[in-house]
């Protein structure tokens, strides 16, 4: 059965010195769910359009298959002089045959695309992202092949990313997705391309394998990325330290991921972080007493009274509107409060990261910027100078003398944390820190604070980045209240569903999966399970073999097509003994 579309030796350039896609060749299956990754600038939103066909490659072809539904939702989005019923359903379709369709049910109950005003409200009143939710909706309420999907996790909180994820998980549609949200990426994509230097780069599984993938790549080419080694290998040993619920992979790729991260150490000693935070900070950091907030005739919080100490590391989550940001605004002391008390400790060298790019000297070079505000920073134990940090998030050096002007969205955020860091606070505030990065300077920005011995407070609608630089979360019901989390994100979930005994969805969860198993299924799938990983420790060896026969057959074709052959076929194998796998594995 042919691939749904195919892309064939794509090439384009834009005029560039260096083309963005360069004889890029590459498919997609019914029923494959790819994620796309890469840094900022690197092609990712090229490669999807020209998957969609909405933009023409200057050499190359694109070959969908005949009568092919299919629908791409991407970060630019037109919508004007329509309501949100007439630009979801597709017309004036009246709520008894919307709601009587399953599909057009859940996705309307799900993502709420008109908010608060409904769905008679006009589209033209509407901010860029509630648009941007509005074309997701109408995409999610069609019967299509493929689903092309372009940073859809961009404005929706962290509740609403997990319908998403669930919603394309339980459907058949195929889908690639353009996403920095790490846990969306390893919780759908069952496939992830990476975009880097003009290519794209092929990976079974999700973020979890891409970066175990990379990681191994590394080791084996005796490369001289060392950094960029070091630092996958850092990630791999926090995916498999974290949360239990992050993998589910066979036995034998999980001690081939633990053989290679077996060096490396713990990514934070949290101990030492907070003693040597409170060294700094000294025991009052911030407190709020009694405080109220409000907005109009919302009451945010409602006599609270929170202590944040030397060391904490705090997420805030809630849904949009919960007041996620007032409440940041009120700890860092720029928004006052409307009832209660502040009180800040006299050692705080605080910093705030918000959503607003204004802050920037759009009139200096990338350097110059940063040295404004100092030319030299000592973060944790260690001292780097204005150029050094700005290299470690992507300013090699012919780029810090471009003008701050002329940066990206994404570079201009990256501009503002390494402006933000020169100032060497001990306590940092981060508001949507996510926004407009690449998974490479994520994971720069994570393994920066990993070290990093102040009180940090988050709010991101960024799962992952969430669990991974925080050890605690706080959430805003909408009750008044600033509610402890000792369950995290999981916890919070549950709370929101009205389901305090039923797991949420993670990485790990199998989508369908049933009721508990009694002791007789356990011990037969254990047995099952067990066999399936002899197997696959077999393939794996089988495999190694024949791309050592292929790489020696090199100038032999009729004997590479035979060992390309095999080497397909045991592909296919594994990838359905893994299938089988997670049926049995045992939670």
């Amino acid at each position: 059965m042919p691939n749904l579309v195919n892309l064939e030796s794509v090439s384009i350039g834009f005029g560039g010195p260096k083309p963005v896609l360069d004889g890029v060749s590459l498919g997609v299956d019914t029923g494959d769910r790819i994620g796309v990754v890469g840094r900022n600038g690197g092609g990712k939103s090229t490669l999807v359009k020209v998957l969609a066909g909405t933009l023409t490659p200057d050499g190359g072809r694109r070959s969908p298959v005949g009568g092919l539904q299919m629908a791409l939702v991407s970060q630019q989005t037109q919508l004007s002089g329509a309501t949100v019923r007439e630009a979801v359903l597709g017309g004036d379709v009246p709520d008894h045959e919307w709601a009587a369709d399953a599909r057009s049910r859940a996705v309307v109950e799900g993502l709420r695309p008109g908010g608060d005003r409904g769905l008679d409200a006009s589209v033209d009143g509407l901010s860029g992202g509630e648009r941007q939710r509005i074309a997701l909706c109408a995409a999610l309420v069609q019967d299509l092949d493929l689903l092309v999907l372009d940073e859809p996790t961009n404005h929706l909180d962290v509740e609403g990313i997990g319908w998403l994820a669930e919603h394309l998980l339980a459907r058949r549609t195929a889908l690639v997705v353009v996403t920095h949200d790490r846990w969306f990426l390893d919780t759908v994509a069952s496939r992830t391309w990476e975009v880097v230097d003009g290519h794209v780069e092929q990976y079974e599984g999700g973020y979890g394998d891409w970066i175990f993938a990379r990681a191994e790549r590394a080791r084996l080419s005796d490369a001289a990325e060392q950094r960029r080694q070091n630092l996958a290998r850092k990630e791999l040993a926090w995916l498999r330290r974290g949360p239990q619920a992050r993998t589910s992979k066979p036995k034998y790729r999980v001690e081939a991921a633990e053989a290679l991260i077996a060096d490396v150490p713990a990514p934070r000693d949290t101990v030492e972080l907070v003693t040597m935070a409170k060294h700094r900070l000294g025991r009052t950091v911030i407190e709020l007493e009694d405080a109220t907030l409000t907005v109009g005739d919302r009451t945010l919080v409602n006599r609270q009274t929170w202590r944040i100490g030397p060391g904490d590391r705090i997420g805030i989550v809630g849904i949009n509107g919960s007041g996620k940001t007032s409440l940041l605004r009120a700890v860092g002391g720029e928004r006052a409060l409307d009832g209660g008390h502040r009180i800040q400790g006299t050692t705080v060298r605080l910093a705030h990261l918000s959503q607003d790019l204004a802050d920037l000297p759009m009139h200096r070079r990338v350097l110059q910027a940063v040295e404004d505000i100092a030319e030299r920073v000592t973060i944790g134990r260690y001292e780097q100078t204005a150029s050094q940090l700005a290299e470690r998030f992507g300013f090699p050096a012919n780029r810090q003398w471009t003008p701050v002007s002329d940066l990206s969205g994404g570079e201009r955020r990256r501009l503002q944390l390494v402006r933000l860091l020169m100032t060497e606070p001990n306590v940092l505030l981060l508001d949507e820190p996510t926004n407009d990065l690449d998974v490479d300077t994520l994971q720069q920005l994570e393994d920066l604070l990993d070290g990093w011995p102040g009180t940090l407070v988050v709010v991101s609608h960024d799962r992952y980045l969430t669990e991974r630089v925080c050890d605690r979360a706080v959430a805003l019901f909408g009750d008044g209240r600033i509610t402890d989390l000792p369950g995290g994100i999981d916890e919070y979930l549950r709370r929101r569903a009205g389901q305090p005994a039923a797991p949420s969805i993670s990485a790990s969860s199998a989508p369908g999966s049933g009721a508990p198993r009694g002791e007789a299924e356990r011990r037969a799938a254990r047995k099952e399970a067990t066999r399936i990983e002899r197997r696959l420790e077999k393939i794996d060896s089988q495999e190694k073999k024949l791309h050592e026969k292929l790489a020696a057959a090199a100038t032999e074709p009729g004997r590479l097509q035979e060992l390309d052959a095999e080497l397909r076929a045991l592909v296919s194998e594994r990838e359905q003994l893994e299938e089988a796998w997670l049926e049995n594995a045992i939670d």
